[in-house]
C-alpha cells in the first residue's frame, strides 16, 4: 500500500499525495510518521488516564509535543530518525502505562479493566518493518466515515501547530499544563470508534483555545528573554566576510549561535521566518547579526546557491537540498534530512555546540557581497498599541478605511500571486497586517504609508499572529464595539502547513468570521465539514483579486 498524505495545501491535485509528497518526503517516511502519530495516540490515552489519578510525567508530556511537531510539513525527512522517535514513543507509552496501572491499583485496590484501544495496547518490536506494517493497517484512510476522518485530521493538524508553538515556548522555560493535558486528551479521543461529529467539533474549537494559549505563552517567552520587538530597518544585503544563514523559527538557536560567533568575524544572517528576530533588542545588540537574506522557504534552492556559507535549519522549512549546497546544510532540533550534518541538542544545563558550523564558515571564506533594499519590521502588538491613538485617529478621520489581515504561509503555487495582486490593488487608505512568510509576496513592494503609519505592518513569525488577534481585540475595546467582526478588518489568509491550521482555529475560537482562505481550501475537509465551517464561521475560498478587494472594502 502506498502512502497517503493530505496535511498541507500543496498536496497533489488538492486530494492527497500517494506516491511521494510534494514536500519531498517519500513513502517510507510518510508511513513512519503515521506510525509515530499512532503511538502518540496510545501514549495520550495512558497519560490522560494517569492524570486522573494524580500521575504526570513531564518527559512524556514534552515528547508528545515534540513527536507531533516533527511530523509537521518540511521538518524531518530522515527515516532512521523516525524509527528512533517511534522507539522512544513506545518506551514512554509503556512507562506512563505502568505508572497509571500502579496508581490505579494503589487507589482502588483492583485491577484496571476497560476496553483499551489498539493504539494503547500495541507493543512494537522496534524494527522499521514493524512500524511500516502498522502504518499500512492504520493510516489516514483507515477511518471509513468521511466526516469523522475529516474532523479527526483537522484536530490532529491543529494539535501539530499547537505543539510547535508550545515546544518553542518550552525551550525558553515557558509551559502550560493545560496544553499538555489537552493534547493528551485530544489524542486519546481520536482512538474512539464511537466519537460523534459534535464531540469532534467541540474538540476542534478547544484546540483553537489552546492555540491562543500556545501563542500567548510563546509571546511571553520570546519577549521575556529578548525584549519587546522594536520597529527596525533590516538590511537584506550580503556583506564582505564569512557568513552563516539561519532558517526556521527557533530564536534560542539563533541566540546561542550569535554568542558563539561573537568576535570571530563571522556575520550571521536570518532567512525566511527568522526575519523577525532582527527586531528583538537582545538579539539586535549583536553587531554581527547582519540582516536577512532571501525570501520565503520555497525559494531556498535558488537562493542558497548564492550564499556561500553554512546554512542552519532550526525548525520546519527545509526542502530537498540540491547537490550544489547540500554539503553546507546543517540541521538541529527536530529537523532532519538523510545524510545532512546534524547538531544534537545539548545536555541539561549546557548550550548546543555550533563549533562545526563556525569552522565551516571560516573555511569557506567571504561571501560575495550583494546590495538589496531594507525592510521595516517589528510591528508586534506592543509597537502597534504604542501607535494606537494615531491609528484610531486615522480611522476616525477616514484616512484609514480598512485593515486587511494577510498573514499565514507562502508557497510555490502560481496561484499565490493572488496575494501580491491584492496588496498592489488595495486602495491607498488600507493597511495590511501580516505575520508569517506570506509577507514575502508583498513586503518588497513600495506601498507607502498613511500619515506616517506604514501600509504593511509586519508583526513577525506565524506564531505572532497572536499579535494580530490582540491588536484586533484592543481596537474593539477602543472603539467601544461589542463584536470583533464590527471592526473595519478583513481576513485574507494564506495557508500551507499545520501551524497555519492552528492559527485558523485560534481565529475561529476568538469569534472571527468571514475569513477568506486560500489559495485552496484544505483537502482534508470533507464536504460536510467544509459546509459547517462556511455556515458557522462564513469561511470562504478566495476568488480573483479584483472581486475580493471590492467585497472586502464593503465589509463582505
Amino acid at each position: 500500500m502506498s502512502m497517503f498524505c493530505f496535511q498541507c495545501q500543496e498536496t497533489a491535485k488538492n486530494e492527497g499525495c500517494t506516491v511521494k509528497g510534494v514536500c519531498g518526503k517519500d513513502n517510507e517516511v510518510a508511513k513512519l510518521q503515521d506510525a509515530l502519530i499512532y503511538l502518540l495516540k496510545g501514549t495520550g490515552y495512558w497519560a490522560e488516564k494517569a492524570r486522573k489519578y494524580g500521575v504526570t510525567d513531564e518527559e512524556v508530556d514534552l515528547f508528545i509535543l515534540e513527536g507531533l511537531f516533527t511530523t509537521v510539513t518540511n521538518v524531518n525527512f530522515d527515516a532512521q530518525r523516525f524509527v528512533e522517535y517511534c522507539n522512544r514513543a513506545a518506551e514512554l507509552k509503556e512507562r506512563i502505562r505502568k505508572s497509571f496501572l500502579n496508581a490505579y491499583k494503589e487507589k482502588t485496590g483492583g485491577e484496571f479493566s476497560e476496553n483499551i484501544p489498539e493504539q494503547a495496547e500495541w507493543q512494537p518490536d522496534g524494527t522499521k518493518e514493524d512500524y511500516l506494517k502498522q502504518a499500512e493497517q492504520d493510516g489516514v484512510l483507515s477511518e471509513e466515515n468521511e466526516d469523522i476522518k475529516s474532523l479527526k485530521e483537522l484536530l490532529i493538524y491543529g494539535l501539530k501547530g499547537v505543539a510547535a508553538y508550545a515546544d518553542h515556548a518550552y525551550v525558553l522555560n515557558e509551559k502550560s499544563d493545560d496544553i499538555f493535558s489537552f493534547a493528551e486528551h485530544a489524542l486519546a479521543e481520536t482512538t474512539r470508534d464511537d466519537i460523534s461529529v459534535d464531540e469532534l467539533i467541540s474538540l476542534v474549537m478547544k484546540a483553537g483555545e489552546m492555540a491562543v494559549k500556545a501563542m500567548e505563552i510563546l509571546d511571553k517567552a520570546n519577549t521575556g528573554r529578548y525584549g519587546k520587538p522594536e520597529i527596525t530597518q533590516v538590511n537584506t544585503s550580503l556583506k564582505q566576510g564569512p557568513g552563516i544563514l539561519v532558517s526556521g523559527h527557533d530564536l534560542l538557536d539563533l541566540e546561542v549561535l550569535l554568542k558563539q560567533t561573537e568576535g570571530t568575524g563571522i556575520n550571521v544572517y536570518t532567512h525566511g521566518e527568522m526575519l523577525p528576530a532582527n527586531a528583538y533588542p537582545e538579539l539586535k545588540k549583536y553587531s554581527h547579526l547582519a540582516g536577512n537574506f532571501g525570501t520565503a522557504w520555497y525559494n531556498q534552492k535558488s537562493e542558497f546557491e548564492q550564499f556561500n556559507g553554512p546554512i542552519l535549519f532550526t525548525t520546519n522549512c527545509i526542502v530537498p537540498p540540491k547537490d550544489s549546497y547540500i554539503d553546507r546544510v546543517y540541521t538541529t532540533g527536530l529537523v532532519g534530512w538523510p545524510g545532512v550534518k546534524h547538531i544534537p541538542n545539548a545536555s541539561s544545563g549546557k548550550e548546543k555546540d555550533f563549533s562545526a558550523l563556525i569552522e565551516h564558515a571560516k573555511k569557506l571564506g567571504s561571501l560575495e557581497p550583494q546590495e538589496n533594499k531594507e525592510l521595516t519590521i517589528g510591528f508586534a502588538k506592543d509597537q502597534v498599541m504604542a501607535l494606537a491613538d494615531k491609528v484610531i485617529d486615522a480611522v476616525k478621520k477616514g484616512a484609514i478605511k480598512r485593515f486587511v489581515v494577510m498573514g499565514g504561509c507562502d508557497g510555490r503555487q502560481k496561484s499565490r500571486e493572488y496575494y501580491t495582486e491584492v496588496a498592489k490593488g488595495l486602495p491607498e487608505d488600507t493597511v495590511i497586517l501580516t505575520a508569517g512568510c506570506a509577507k514575502y509576496r508583498y513586503n518588497m513592494l513600495d506601498l507607502g504609508d498613511i500619515g506616517g503609519i506604514p501600509r504593511v505592518l509586519d508583526a513577525g513569525q506565524c506564531n505572532d499572529s497572536y499579535s494580530l488577534a490582540y491588536i484586533a481585540l484592543q481596537l474593539k475595546e477602543a472603539f467601544g464595539l461589542d463584536d470583533i467582526n464590527d471592526l473595519p478588518i478583513s481576513y485574507d489568509i494564506a495557508w500551507y502547513e499545520q501551524k497555519a491550521v492552528c492559527v485558523l482555529l485560534a481565529l475561529l475560537y476568538l469569534g472571527v468570521k468571514g475569513i477568506r482562505l486560500g489559495p485552496t481550501l484544505p483537502a482534508f475537509l470533507s464536504p460536510n465539514v467544509a459546509k459547517v465551517l462556511v455556515e458557522n464561521f462564513d469561511i470562504k475560498p478566495i476568488q480573483d483579486p479584483e472581486t475580493d478587494i471590492r467585497e472586502m472594502m464593503t465589509g463582505k
